[in-house]
């Protein structure tokens, strides 16, 4: 093995680590610090956040410069295993904080499993899809890849903890680059899309949509699009008119069903019929774009199931407020709405460093944590949020640029999972303090306050930073 060369680090990567922390530290300061100015206080949170940063940059030094990049993959399983553990047991006796049971009380500290967890995960998966004879189209291994995604999930859903849950979706980017068929991304759009039109609407319009989709899908399958689209055009016509049938007198037996059952047990039976024919005829595209529709409609009279009984009060209220259902500024609506508020009187430039009024007078609850981007769009403006979001751009694209120059596959693997996890952070931080998704509560990497948080980045993207300085050493 050759002495390293530590002038290959990535200073660029290492720069924009720096600079998203010392800014992350200025907003924290803003948003938490009281009329008397600086108190040196380990109570007020922009001084613990000092000494977060400076056992990360520690942690960071310790990494590139003395643990070697081959016990990572060596301690894959054990890592994993612990974290797994660590999440379980969190669940039963971890402190409760905004109703997430997720936290480990260590004196006046606290740790939060859910972010070490990642790296533990990211470690496995590139272990595991390095090997020479991985392959996604192998079940087996395909399957390996599913548990160890699904285990952790599970686990961190028991602690009520959506949105960390939520980052490990960033992770089947990661296996559609190493040869995933990216119809499961797909399918994983189209879910969230029916589980929105069923709420907002009807499961009626959502079965009536989703024959409208497969049926058009089907006539391309068999390269006749338009007479598919015609076809599926009347057919949807048909079943529009269904609730106007139950009106007719001769057909009144209709109103003893909701019209969405009869759309589900005529458009079901067609599909289980023309899905038993292409079975036979030995025609995989159309049977399982058949099953694909059957599975919809399970999906669709699944929806009011896990709206009412699998989610919690405050996540329905939120995701009612966020889809428009109802309006509730002043309840579970409060955050966003302040949020909105302090981001949009910004303006262009922002009102200068302390000098944000939403923020100086706690207007928007968490607003050194999870809300901190609503701080950034006060203070600095429109320019200094597409500045923050520029930088975060940069970062994410230069780790994915960097992973694909690596020869070693762990290395690629792994430098697509910490891009993966920055990018899933960034979207669900942003998208919910602007409205976009529900406040599910997940920190902005680098700049939110805690420690937690803080760590597992730092841990996350140094212990990439010294696999791309150990290759180009060679």
């Amino acid at each position: 093995m050759p002495e390293l060369n530590y002038k290959k680090l990535d200073w660029v990567i290492t720069g924009l680590y720096l600079l998203l922390v010392v800014f992350g530290w200025m907003n924290i300061f803003s948003s938490s610090v009281s009329e008397d100015g600086f108190v040196f206080s380990f109570k007020e949170k922009y001084v613990m956040d000092l000494v977060w940063i400076a056992s990360a940059l520690a942690i960071a030094v310790l990494i590139l410069f003395v643990i070697p990049s081959r016990v990572y993959p060596a301690i894959s399983w054990p890592f994993y295993g612990l974290m797994v553990l660590l999440l379980v047991a969190v669940a039963f006796v971890g402190v409760e904080v905004n109703g997430s049971k997720s936290w480990f009380a260590l004196g006046p500290f606290r740790l939060q499993p859910a972010e070490f967890s990642k790296i533990a995960t990211a470690i496995l998966l590139a272990q595991l899809m390095s090997k020479y004879e991985f392959r996604f189209t192998n079940a087996r291994d395909a399957l390996r890849i599913a548990i160890v995604l699904a285990v952790p999930i599970l686990a961190i859903l028991l602690e009520k903890e959506t949105g960390s849950a939520l980052v490990y979706l960033g992770f089947l980017l990661v296996c559609y680059r190493e040869g995933m068929t990216g119809w499961l991304l797909v399918l994983g759009l189209l879910a969230i899309l029916f589980f929105i039109l069923t709420l907002v609407f009807s499961p009626f319009t959502a079965i009536v949509v989703l024959t409208a989709l497969v049926g058009v899908a089907a006539g391309f399958y068999r390269r006749r699009p338009v007479t598919g689209t015609l076809v599926t055009a009347v057919v949807v016509l048909l079943l529009a008119f269904l609730p106007r049938l139950a009106q007719i007198p001769a057909l009144d037996f209709l109103g003893r069903f909701e019209p969405e059952i009869w759309a589900a047990l005529l458009t079901g039976t067609t599909a289980a019929v023309l899905a038993a024919v292409e079975w036979f005829r030995h025609r995989p595209q159309i049977r399982n774009l058949m099953m694909g529709f059957l599975l919809g409609l399970i999906l669709i009279f699944s929806v009011e199931f896990v709206f009412e009984k699998v989610l919690k009060d405050h996540q329905r209220a939120r995701i009612e407020v966020l889809l428009g259902i109802r309006e509730d500024p002043m309840g579970v609506g409060y955050n966003v709405h302040q949020s909105l508020v302090a981001i949009g009187s910004g303006g262009l430039a922002g009102k200068g460093f302390l000098g944000g009024t939403q923020t100086r007078f706690d207007f928007v609850p968490e607003q050194s944590t999870d809300f901190i981007f609503c701080t950034i769009g006060e203070e600095w403006g429109f320019l200094g949020t597409l500045a923050v979001l520029a930088v975060y751009f940069t970062l994410i694209v230069r780790l994915v640029a960097s992973a694909e120059r690596k020869k070693d596959s762990f290395v690629r693997i792994y430098g697509w999972c910490v891009a993966a996890c920055l990018l899933m952070h960034v979207v669900i931080n942003i998208s919910m303090t602007i409205g976009l998704m529900p406040v599910i509560g997940i920190p902005l990497p680098l700049l939110s306050y805690g420690g937690s948080s803080l760590w597992a980045f730092t841990i996350l993207l140094f212990i990439y930073l010294r696999l791309d300085m150990e290759e180009k050493s060679y």
